[in-house]
């Protein structure tokens, strides 16, 4: 009985323990998103850049969704699905926005600045691998941190997007590459979300009885 008694104890304890390392985690991280959105942001509007400007408005949506997963953080886990339900509908939505940035961008035609690109598209770069190496042991510890993982890994993969298509108008001269990395940006941000709003779905089905 004494034996099993402290087992228990000894569960919750690591259990408490575990959370309060995600939410450290994911107050660093929140806090990271937020800072460079602005940061990114200000410079995708003066390069003219819409693969910055993409990247910068998936940082903003990220730091909702590590407000979010606080949130659900010491919640049941139904609660957790319905904050990754959330993340999938949000990240959608980020991703529609980037799809009509880039036909704004279309009709303009002019390159953007390559050299602002590259610096604050490096900047991006650095903060989402510091945001991931942070989150690596979390992925999958269950839906809420695993769907968190997933907004941390596509910045990544957007920011060398953004590198990619910097050099590409350096190259070039042209708009072209800017456009069509955003694009492609915009589809991988989508893909994501088909991908998170299916797993939180699943999630919830599978969890109807749960009342919490």
């Amino acid at each position: 009985m004494s034996d099993d008694c402290c087992s228990s104890k000894g569960s919750e304890l690591e259990q408490l323990a575990t959370q309060a390392d995600q939410r450290r985690v994911l107050i660093v991280v929140l806090v990271i998103n937020a800072v460079m959105f602005g940061v990114e942001f200000a410079a995708g509007m003066i390069a003219g850049s819409a693969a910055l400007m993409a990247d910068a408005t998936d940082m903003l949506g990220d730091a909702l969704v590590y407000a979010v997963s606080l949130f659900a953080l010491s919640r049941g886990d139904r609660w957790k699905a319905r904050a990754a339900l959330f993340k999938g509908v949000l990240i959608l939505l980020l991703g529609i926005a980037i799809l009509v940035n880039v036909a704004i961008k279309l009709t303009s035609g002019v390159p953007p600045s390559s050299t602002l690109m590259l610096i604050f598209g490096a900047m991006a770069l650095a903060a989402n691998l510091a945001c991931l190496a942070l989150l690596w042991r979390f992925r999958g510890q269950d839906i809420n941190m695993a769907s968190t993982f997933e907004c941390s890994r596509n910045d990544v993969i957007n920011n060398v997007g953004v590198l990619a298509a910097a050099g590409a108008v350096a190259a070039f001269a042209s708009p072209w590459p800017d456009i069509l990395i955003g694009g492609l940006m915009a589809a991988i941000i989508l893909r994501s979300a088909v991908r998170v709003l299916k797993e939180s779905v699943t999630h919830l089905r599978t969890r109807s009885t749960d009342p919490r």
